[in-house]
């Protein structure tokens, strides 16, 4: 049900948020019940929220990427509000956050323990699940911050297949999952605290997405970067070169001249992969790369990346990627193709 005053909405401001994240967020809900009546000759619009930036002090800040911001409020200016988002913080998946958000972590539990719902955006899911919101619930984030934040909060339940999770008590934590899904968790807002219509309307009149793929098929399946284990490094660099050969794993413990289980053991360690599920990782890059940048057949890409079995390999590749492989050569095609589109012929 449509509320009758607009509702606020509390946007944090650190400096690790990104800017566009937090200003998207901030114009989308700002349109609700706004600029549709207003494109078609209403007389009146009642806009359904009334989004604040905050930070700590209220004082103007310099985002790590250099972008100035001026705070509507600080966050003891913002204790009233009814919803509070986190937007994307472009902070490094595996980077110790230690007390340095101890006063917007107790200030998020507060508003919670309040009855404000709770909003996070990609990565700011490593702020939130500081605040122990999170312990046994259903979660999601970006892809490359979900084995770090499985390992830090094993009691959370990581999804990063889902592009929006809602869940505690009352439904009042709502997550959008990587990038700039952010977008459905301010439609989410905006139907629930609004009405689904408007959320339609804003979705329409900023052209969002709302069927778009899995953020599992964004992802890259070999994130983990070069191991510090220099014996290790040497093995990845080997499997980058030769992926698709027979036995890659037999032969990269021959080669870094470990007993195997010693080998396994210590790739593991370094890589947070099994050398077989490295060497898939690899595989299955490659084959999205030609899947996008050409036309042969599944079986025969399949076969150049080193399976012999086309059928396993469809298999693998969806349980990895979340669509078949003909689905990912659809999708990601067409916006290879919009992105980059051929040059126009003559008279065309």
């Amino acid at each position: 049900m449509a509320a009758s005053r607009p509702l606020t909405v509390a946007l944090l401001a650190v400096p690790e948020v990104s800017a566009s994240a937090l200003y998207g967020l901030f114009d989308t809900l700002r349109s609700a019940g706004l600029h549709w009546p207003l494109m078609h000759g209403a007389a009146e619009a009642r806009p359904v929220f009334r989004p604040l930036v905050v930070n700590r002090d209220g004082r103007p800040l310099r985002l790590d990427s250099g972008v100035p911001i001026a705070p509507d409020a600080s966050l003891a200016g913002a204790a009233d509000a009814d919803v509070v988002c986190i937007p994307t913080l472009e902070v490094p998946p595996d980077q110790r956050l230690d007390d340095r958000f101890a006063a917007e972590v107790e200030w998020i539990r507060e508003r919670h323990a309040d009855g404000a719902t709770i909003g996070s955006a990609c990565s700011g899911a490593v702020l939130l699940a500081r605040t122990g919101l999170l312990d046994g619930l259903d979660a999601t984030t970006h892809w490359a911050y979900v084995e770090s934040l499985r390992r830090e909060y094993p009691s959370t339940r990581w999804h990063p297949e889902r592009t929006l999770v809602i869940g505690g008590a009352e439904r009042r934590i709502v997550m959008a999952g990587s990038g700039i899904s952010w977008h459905l968790l301010a439609l989410h807002l905006i139907a629930r605290f609004g009405t689904p219509q408007q959320a339609l309307q804003v979705a329409r009149l900023k052209l969002m997405d709302l069927n778009a793929a899995s953020p599992v098929a964004y992802a890259s399946l070999n994130y983990t970067g070069r191991a510090i284990d220099p014996l290790i490094a040497k093995c990845q660099h080997w499997a980058a070169q030769h992926y698709a050969c027979a036995s890659p794993v037999t032969q990269m413990v021959a080669l870094s001249g470990l007993p195997e289980r010693t080998f396994k053991r210590r790739f593991a360690l370094a890589t947070g992969m099994t050398p077989l599920e490295y060497v898939h990782a690899l595989r299955l890059e490659e084959a999205k790369h030609m899947l996008v940048n050409g036309d042969d057949p599944v079986a025969t890409i399949a076969l150049e990346v080193g399976y012999q079995d086309a059928a396993f390999f469809g298999r693998l590749f969806r349980r990895k990627v979340a669509m078949t492989p003909a689905a990912y050569r659809r999708h990601f095609g067409a916006l290879a193709r919009g992105i980059d589109p051929p040059p126009s012929q003559p008279g065309t």
